[in-house]
């Protein structure tokens, strides 16, 4: 029995999608027939079980398969471990939540197979024929807002550059892995701003789905994490993406002491020093709470147990590290002889770099894997 080679991978990035799951399949199924593709459920260990609706799936079709990744999580990151997981000369993503139209996945094998010199097709809701289905105004004037952003680090003028939904020749995008940084959750971007060279593209029309089940995973934190991906791609060589998070959520830890420092020393009469050792307890607590729900969103700490030994970690860096700032600062401000405002900012640069090397390593590198 001759068994049809394997032309596509369809790569699927799933969280919380058990619902899902079987209705996909066999959505692809009815699209691209009984055989030459195979779809790829990446599954960053759902609490609903998806990871166990996919395998129970691959037990009676074996062209479905599962990646379950334990203690990481994003959405770009899935996608590129799940798009070096096939070895089908084509691979497509597509979300797992029904809402692209798997319909549109025969055409853009067609015109990827009879076009040598395209590298990918992507759906976009925005040229002739598509739509954003029932988007209200507002998410419609954000999606624009992203768009115009991300066309200042695009080598390509393309008119849906947020779109998850898109096909892209295997050894195209096997080449420029090394080079995407997997942040946030708009590959597609990264992708076509790790390319050396312009890739040739075309877009195809399609309206975007309601969701049918399951929940939305378009937050506050999401939109974040998109002008996140644009900034490693504008400045992330020369400062890296996670320092520069972490700098930031340092710097609004700086205003959480002074204010609870005011509060409790001006406000409420408590002596300097007590004050001064309450007040940098909260601003620790407010950084590490901060940094676990963005700096480090991709290892984040879960449950009473490792969110106390991670903030415990965390407050024994960042005391070291105030130590190291106090005694770089002293020492170049003698060796310096009165350059006190260097001094500072030369002791605050080396606590920095400290809190962030250790707390990188022992804080979210130790604790942030379950």
């Amino acid at each position: 029995m001759s068994v049809a080679p394997l032309r596509l991978g369809v790569v699927v990035p799933v969280f919380n999608e058990a619902a899902n799951v079987a209705a996909l399949a066999e959505r692809l199924d009815a699209v691209l027939g009984p055989d030459g593709w195979e779809v790829i459920f990446v599954d960053d260990d759902s609490p609903d079980g998806t990871a166990g609706a996919a395998r129970a799936l691959a037990l009676t079709d074996g062209r479905v398969r599962v990646i379950q990744r334990i203690g990481r999580r994003g959405l770009s990151s899935a996608c590129i471990e799940g798009m070096c997981a096939t070895a089908a000369p084509l691979v497509a993503v597509i979300d797992g939540d029904l809402q692209h139209d798997e319909a549109l996945l025969p055409r853009m094998a067609a015109l990827l197979k009879g076009d040598p010199v395209l590298d990918l097709v992507i759906g976009s809701r925005f040229v002739e024929g598509g739509g954003t289905g029932d988007w209200d105004r507002d998410r419609v004037a954000k999606s624009a807002l992203a768009t115009r952003l991300s066309r200042r680090v695009l080598k390509a003028e393309l008119s849906d550059p947020m779109s998850g939904f898109f096909m892209i020749r295997s050894d195209v995008v096997r080449a420029l892995v090394p080079r995407l940084s997997g942040i946030g959750f708009k590959l597609l971007l990264d992708i076509l701003t790790a390319s050396d060279r312009r890739l040739r593209f075309a877009e195809l029309p399609y309206v975007f789905r309601s969701r049918a089940a399951g929940e939305s995973k378009l937050d506050s934190v999401i939109a974040l994490e998109y002008l996140i991906a644009l900034y490693d791609r504008m400045f992330g060589k020369l400062v890296p993406v996670r320092f520069a998070m972490f700098a930031s959520v340092g710097a609004a830890g700086a205003v959480v002491h002074l204010a609870v420092l005011a509060l409790l020393f001006r406000g409420m009469g408590v002596m300097f020093v007590p004050a001064t050792v309450l007040a940098t307890f909260a601003a620790m607590t407010f950084n590490f709470w901060l940094n676990n729900q963005l700096t480090y969103r991709d290892r984040r700490l879960r449950g009473a147990g490792p969110m106390l030994r991670g903030w415990l970690s965390f407050c024994a860096v960042c005391s070291v590290g105030a130590v190291a700032n106090v005694g770089v600062a002293g020492f170049t401000f003698e060796v310096w002889r009165g350059g006190w405002a260097g001094s500072a900012l030369l002791g605050i640069l080396v606590a920095a770099v400290w809190n962030f090397a250790l707390s990188s390593r022992f804080t979210w590198g130790r604790y942030g894997r379950r």
